[in-house]
């Protein structure tokens, strides 16, 4: 079994099965929303908001969390859950979708009141709104993800399925994200977390 495992590492650039694959990002969305935090934390503590810092995170959230992470799970992963005899409706995987366009909806109240800071005294106060929503929103999501929904997921997904669901990853990272945008995105992780 091991060995197996070692040798579809092999093929991979990211390395293990889909559902690792997205985990692996999990990780690198929890570390910016710990950052994001501590910085909703000094705002509401009285630092002036720091709207480069929001912009950025937005940036981040947008292109890493919701268009490369999740675009992997609606467009690729939850597709073949679907053909593989998951309820779109009613089941966990509308539960994922619909805390997905929730996200969508809280990192926009954080885009608007970001870009108003420094014109619109209630802009802070909407960006740590829309930021401490999003962040409480997120863990319980990624939490009920890797616990629950990746587990299924790794039931019900044949080696086969796993194998093409794998490159088809790959492929839809070089082709809606564009080559490079992962380093991109590491770059302003590392920013976030000053």
């Amino acid at each position: 079994m091991t060995d197996h495992t070692q040798d579809h590492a092999h093929h991979h650039g990211h390395g293990g099965t889909p559902t690792q694959v997205l985990m692996a990002e999990h990780e690198l969305i929890l570390q910016a929303l710990d950052a994001l935090e501590k910085k909703v934390a000094a705002v509401q503590a009285g630092a002036a908001p720091d709207r480069a810092y929001f912009e950025k995170a937005v940036e981040f959230l947008r292109g890493f969390a919701d268009k490369c992470h999740h675009g992997k799970e609606e467009e690729l992963l939850f597709k073949r859950m679907v053909d593989r005899g998951f309820p779109l409706q009613g089941g966990p995987i509308a539960v994922m979708l619909n805390e997905h366009d929730m996200g969508r909806a809280f990192i926009k109240g954080i885009a608007d009141g970001a870009a108003k800071i420094g014109s619109d005294p209630g802009a802070a106060k909407r960006v740590t709104e829309n930021a401490q929503g999003y962040i409480d929103l997120l863990r319980n999501h990624i939490g009920k993800e890797n616990n629950v929904l990746f587990p299924m997921a790794d039931r019900v997904l044949s080696a086969e399925d796993q194998a093409e669901l794998g490159m088809a990853f790959e492929k839809f990272e070089g082709e809606e994200m564009g080559a490079g945008v992962h380093e991109v995105m590491l770059k302003l992780l590392q920013e976030l977390k000053v």
